[in-house]
């Protein structure tokens, strides 16, 4: 069983969020109705049999979770409201929750670059009734990190409520699918794409067992994606693996994880990741070019159109770190890619530099822009004078 790594922090997301003492109030609404009717529950019993008052108390149980539940979901303070500290989870009970946006870091740093924090930060404002989820390969059961860690991003991302932190086992996310023959036999050290080669292969697995979003480390989500089963369309007929949805158990993720087995070169980047993609939908659809901001639909998957996550394409990458006369308003975007891919570090985001990524920082990000970017540089330049 793995364990959850937590890290403690006397950060308040909800103190973050515009509607945080609303959901404080509701949230103590709630929990007011669940003492209510178990007290009332509770003196009715007295007198009877026990046996009755067991039965009273099961029910009692049972209609408050209820309440609980469905309440909750409607003001927006699952997490908040959840009778457990979400540090002792598990990811299989946090994943069971069902709707999760799943990202993964499968390199063995421990400390999420700024663009990696700015992702999980964005989602987790956009779905907050949703648990978001970082999968990374370089903890273990045995890492402790605490709020006075140097890794500043981690400490941030742990602070967010509905945001979990949990190490990346490969042989357990690959338990009772088709890829852990394939991940026992092969041999990381001779692969040239281990890093991606892993990741595409994880994000398949994580999905089909539990249904919900993947999303890659460089994707900022600025508005809620209304689709349940979708691929995201990199241009007309060609998807990437970048972004996808489906619930538990589709028949399609089962496809290609078959495929990934059975077409496997770790030779070739981006075969077992927006290649396989591309030819699984065109074995079971008849795609046709975009026109316009529409989107496609086959065998109850909605292809989304390049403009709803690529609207800069990849040979264009570099727009995101140029200052722009006038910023785009993304009206048809659910979430930006960012090409960190193309950039391989080469670009980053700079504290008023006036770049569209900077924006897109402020706006959709603004602790990870204010934690890692504003006071990073804020920091760099304390020791520069302390050491003249």
């Amino acid at each position: 069983m793995i364990q959850t790594v937590w890290v403690s922090s006397s950060r308040s997301w909800a103190s973050r969020r515009p509607d945080g003492q609303r959901t404080s109030w509701k949230c103590g609404f709630i929990r007011t109705i669940i003492q209510h009717i178990c007290l009332r529950h509770h003196f009715k019993a007295q007198g009877k049999t026990r046996m009755l008052k067991k039965i009273h108390i099961c029910l009692c149980f049972f209609f408050v979770s209820g309440i609980l539940y469905e309440i909750s979901l409607l003001s927006g303070c699952f997490f908040s409201c959840m009778p457990m500290p979400k540090q002792f989870l598990t990811p299989e009970q946090v994943l069971n929750l069902g709707r999760s946006i799943i990202f993964l870091e499968t390199t063995e740093r421990l400390e999420p670059p700024p663009l990696v924090s700015c992702s999980v930060e964005s989602a987790a404002r956009i779905y907050q009734d949703r648990p978001i989820i970082l999968f990374m390969k370089g903890l273990t059961n045995d890492t402790v990190l605490d709020s006075n860690s140097s890794y500043t991003a981690f400490s941030l991302l742990s602070s967010m409520k509905n945001v979990f932190l949990f190490p990346l086992q490969m042989e357990n996310v690959f338990q009772e699918t088709p890829l852990l023959q394939w991940y026992n036999e092969v041999d990381p050290e001779e692969e040239k794409n281990w890093v991606h080669v892993s990741s595409d292969a994880s994000r398949l697995a994580l999905i089909w067992k539990y249904g919900g979003i993947y999303m890659d480390t460089d994707v900022i989500s600025i508005r809620p994606i209304p689709e349940g089963s979708f691929l995201a369309a990199q241009k007309s007929r060609f998807s990437s693996n970048g972004i996808f949805g489906f619930p538990a158990h589709h028949k399609f993720i089962w496809d290609c994880m078959e495929n990934f087995v059975l077409k496997y070169n770790g030779n070739i980047w981006g075969n077992q990741g927006p290649f396989l993609m591309t030819r699984m939908l065109k074995a079971i659809c008849n795609l046709t070019d975009f026109k316009g901001v529409e989107d496609h639909s086959c065998q109850n998957i909605s292809f989304l159109n390049p403009q709803r996550f690529y609207p800069i394409p990849y040979p264009a990458w570099s727009r995101y770190y140029d200052v722009w006369d006038k910023v785009p308003d993304f009206n048809h975007s659910y979430a930006l890619h960012l090409w960190n891919f193309m950039n391989r570090n080469r670009k980053a985001v700079v504290a008023g530099s006036n770049s569209l990524a900077e924006k897109l920082y402020k706006t959709y990000c603004p602790s990870t822009y204010e934690d890692l970017i504003q006071n990073a540089e804020l920091r760099v330049f304390t020791s520069y004078e302390d050491s003249v």
